[in-house]
């Protein structure tokens, strides 16, 4: 098996893959969140703007700014045509932004992407105004994301190294305790969190299927790197144990798990 990368390119298939399910979560992660009307926001790996448009139908941000390393991505999101937003290329350890700029910085579905966790904190403290939030949210991979475990889970029966692919065990962030210790250790305060959940419906096990294939993120990634018939062993394996329901529909959870500190003043 080769080692696998993460594949980031194509907005259309990741909207396909993941986009449906991110822009169900962001409406929940506002709610939770409850910030007031008239802020300036920061949507830190943006993506193709799931949560950029959801802060911009319902938070009626003073401005908007939305930051990626994927211009494909970045491009997607510019579609969205949202007022008051702007968009820059840069990472998470490198906002091409200026100092005490945002009452709010945000990311959706990213944190575990980020490479370098603490200098990405420290770029997001740098551009949160004083007594500003930083705020964020995570599939929570290991426990109740359910269509990403029924794969994983039927991988490792067919596939002995693949656990190591599986973002349950490659993003340990992904869990209450690991994200209370980073936003305290970043010197942020009065964090809380929460666990968000989403139903996610598919049609049939076609619409569960075959977003798998088109190589966006970590499982479409290492599913690519299999041999088409190991990709139709894994299909069968995953199809005998889908619940599927008399009228064809499959029914499961994604849950999130959010959370949000402040920066003191």
């Amino acid at each position: 098996m080769k080692r696998i990368t993460d594949k980031w390119n194509s907005g259309d298939s990741y909207e396909y893959f993941m986009g449906r399910w991110s822009t169900l979560m962001a409406d929940v992660f506002l709610q939770w969140l409850n910030f007031p009307y008239h802020k300036s926001w920061l949507d830190l790996g943006c993506g193709t703007g799931a949560l950029s448009e959801a802060i911009s139908n319902s938070c009626k941000p003073d401005r908007l700014s939305c930051v990626d390393t994927s211009s494909e991505f970045l491009s997607k999101a510019k579609e969205k045509n949202l007022p008051k937003t702007d968009f820059y290329i840069g990472s998470s350890s490198n906002i091409p932004i200026s100092d005490n700029t945002f009452d709010i910085v945000v990311s959706g579905l990213a944190l575990n992407f980020f490479p370098d966790i603490i200098s990405a904190f420290s770029e997001m403290k740098r551009v949160v105004k004083p007594g500003g939030t930083i705020a964020a949210y995570v599939w929570d991979y290991s426990g109740k994301m359910e269509f990403l475990r029924l794969f994983w889970d039927t991988v490792r029966e067919i596939d002995t190294e693949g656990y190591k692919f599986d973002e349950g065990v490659r993003f340990p962030i992904c869990n209450t305790e690991q994200l209370h210790q980073i936003f305290e250790e970043a010197d942020l305060i009065d964090v809380e969190s929460s666990y968000l959940d989403i139903a996610t419906v598919f049609k049939n096990f076609d619409d569960f299927w075959n977003p798998f294939l088109g190589g966006q993120g970590p499982a479409p990634s290492y599913l690519a790197l299999l041999s088409p018939e190991t990709q139709e062993q894994l299909k069968s394996a995953i199809q005998k144990k889908m619940p599927i329901e008399f009228d064809g529909l499959i029914k499961l959870k994604a849950r999130a798990i959010a959370i949000q500190g402040q920066l003191k003043s």
